[in-house]
């Protein structure tokens, strides 16, 4: 700590009680009051180094030269700094720090102690003391500290702006050029921060020491600390930085931030006994420093920022300014984030859905193609080559999106119009599979089960059947809770599926043997060739007994299903699925009868022949 010892003479005074007294055996003939504290002084020493003292003194003096009396309630520091003050004037060692420069100053200034008044004054020696404190952080950062004691009058001597301006200027600077030793609290903080990192785990944070000053300035008052921001911020400081400080000022004031989902979250230090509304001022402050561009702020911040604004009662404006900027890099948010609970008065649902959903449509109006929007059900090549940058980040949301559906689906009071409007914001191509929002539609079918059949068709047309992987398939052609007519469409089109498989792979195999008969007939050929024409046939023979494995698989399924399902018999007669099933079995038999007699002729498929 940087300080400086004025005066050669020893300790004159004593204190008795709300008095202080000086002991030099002469009676005191002026008497001065600061606060609750009296002080027994003498004329001389005062009036010859304070201008205001010689004034008040010569105005307040009797004819008969009685003691007077003075009070300096006004006085900056109050009685503590007054006591330097008087030891000063009576040429008493006193030791001036970055702890009581400002107020000392700030008093010398309110008393006029300058150079008229004697060589080396207070404000002389204060002034030159200030420079040196400048020069180093931690002096710097104690200094503007205490400006807060007496802010008007360091406002006045421009001591906050030229303290701020030292520090934004150290701050945007490598710390080893002046003196930023490791003080005791940093090194608690770092231990205490081993797990968490300005909420991130130990093992992702940077290598850079971007953060050295951000426990540092964390302890100053939120107007003090905002303008340091903003200054440091006009410096140069990297958006990254500030926004990454701002959220560090954050979690020590605000218990909420600190907590996961599953509020349990107490391993980071934050101020306790702060009121709620001073809590909700602090976040819409914060809010609004926050630099306004996309991925300064990680979506898990932001994230944690909206659901404390719900649970404070922020403003709109801030609640939305948050649902906006969430929005805006919506693709890089996790699943246990989005789950924000239902702050409002009648709360209907568990999760605040409307808030996600209004997330949502911010984050489709600036991914989403104009064309796409315009008619989401007929989209052109064009568009999606044009968009091909977004279809990344539309695809990431769109995960999200059904992750987040299958988990507010196990909510009884989730009615089935919220959850279909959440659903069908997401574009259709922006879904490679459709099980993550088969799995919500299965969930949410589970937990309702009083849904009438009209009502199941329609959440089922929220799918692609088309899109279901196998496995997903496999599920529904087994599930109950799905209507019979999605079941049979889950079946068709994994019938097909299948039947597109198995003629490809004939296909493939055809063009295998007519390239060997090709060979045979004198066109070159090789080793290598036979040998990787042996190996693709193997491989296409493994497959197609794969295949023929889940055929049968899928026609067990449809035989388990016509034994549970009473409406299953009536179905098929209705339609005539029975009768054109059977003709086209038999049609199939007969065609890979002559199909096979043909191969065994000539080694050649039907159509050639012909």
């Amino acid at each position: 700590m940087t300080f400086m010892k004025l005066g050669s003479k020893s300790e004159p005074f004593r204190r008795e009680g709300q008095t202080w007294v000086c002991t030099t055996g002469l009676p005191s003939d002026v008497t001065i009051e600061v606060g609750e504290i009296s002080f027994l002084l003498h004329k001389f020493p005062l009036l010859s180094r304070s201008g205001l003292l010689k004034k008040l003194i010569a105005e307040s003096s009797n004819e008969d030269g009685s003691s007077c009396v003075l009070q300096l309630h006004d006085v900056p520091g109050g009685a503590i700094t007054f006591e330097n003050i008087t030891r000063f004037c009576y040429g008493v060692k006193i030791d001036i720090t970055s702890l009581n420069v400002v107020s000392l100053r700030c008093a010398a200034e309110y008393l006029q102690m300058t150079e008229n008044y004697g060589e080396g004054n207070l404000v002389a020696q204060t002034e030159a003391f200030l420079n040196e404190v400048f020069s180093n952080w931690p002096d710097s950062i104690k200094a503007l500290e205490t400006c807060e004691e007496v802010q008007p009058f360091a406002e006045d001597l421009h001591i906050v702006s030229r303290c701020i301006d030292s520090l934004a200027m150290k701050a945007c600077s490598d710390p080893s050029l002046f003196k930023r030793p490791m003080s005791k609290r940093s090194f608690k903080k770092n231990q205490s921060d081993n797990e968490l990192w300005n909420g991130i785990s130990s093992e992702m944070k940077p290598s850079q020491c971007d953060d050295w000053w951000f426990y540092d300035v964390s302890l100053l008052s939120l107007p003090l600390y905002k303008r340091l921001i903003i200054a440091i911020e006009a410096k140069g400081m990297k958006s990254e930085a500030v926004a990454a400080s701002l959220i560090y000022y954050l979690r020590r004031f605000l218990p909420l931030m600190n907590r996961q989902s599953s509020f349990t979250d107490t391993s980071h230090a934050t101020i306790p006994n702060t009121s709620e509304a001073d809590q909700r001022a602090l976040l819409e402050e914060i809010v609004e420093l926050i630099p306004n561009k996309r991925g300064v702020t990680s979506s898990k911040h932001l994230l944690r920022m909206l659901r404390t604004a719900m649970i404070l009662s922020a403003s709109p404006s801030c609640r939305e300014n948050l649902e906006k900027r969430v929005g805006a890099q919506l693709d890089q948010a996790s699943l246990v984030d989005l789950l924000i609970p239902n702050m409002g008065y009648s709360v209907e649902t568990l999760y605040d859905i409307d808030c996600i959903q209004r997330v949502l449509d911010h984050f489709l109006s600036i991914y989403m193609p104009a064309s796409v929007a315009a008619s989401p059900c007929i989209i052109e090549q064009g568009a999606l080559i044009a968009g091909a940058d977004a279809l990344t980040p539309m695809t990431m949301v769109a995960n999200l999106v059904d992750g987040y559906l299958a988990e507010v689906a196990s909510d009884t009071n989730l009615n089935l119009t919220k959850f279909q409007t959440l659903a069908v914001a997401i574009p259709d191509y922006s879904r490679p599979l459709d099980d993550g929002i088969y799995h919500a539609i299965d969930v949410y079918l589970k937990v309702h089960p009083w849904l009438i059949d009209s009502e199941r068709e329609q959440l089922c047309r929220l799918m692609n059947c088309q899109k279901l992987s196998l496995e997903a398939s496999t599920h529904a052609a087994q599930n109950e809770r799905l209507p019979l007519r999605v079941i049979v469409q889950v079946l068709f089109f994994e019938q097909l599926r299948l039947r597109t498989s198995i003629s490809g792979w004939f296909f493939v195999s055809e063009n295998l043997e007519n390239a060997q008969n090709q060979g045979n007939l004198g066109l070159p050929n090789n080793d290598t060739c036979q040998r990787d024409s042996a190996e693709g046939t193997e491989n296409l023979r493994e497959r197609l007994l794969e295949l023929e494995k889940e055929c049968s698989s899928i026609r067990n399924d449809l035989q388990k299903l016509t034994k549970t399902k009473k409406s299953w018999n009536i179905f098929p007669k209705r339609f005539g699925f029975r009768k054109k099933s059977e003709r086209r079995n038999q049609k199939e038999s007969n065609s890979n009868d002559t199909k096979t007699s043909s191969s065994t002729t000539n080694g050649k498929p039907d159509h050639e022949n012909a």
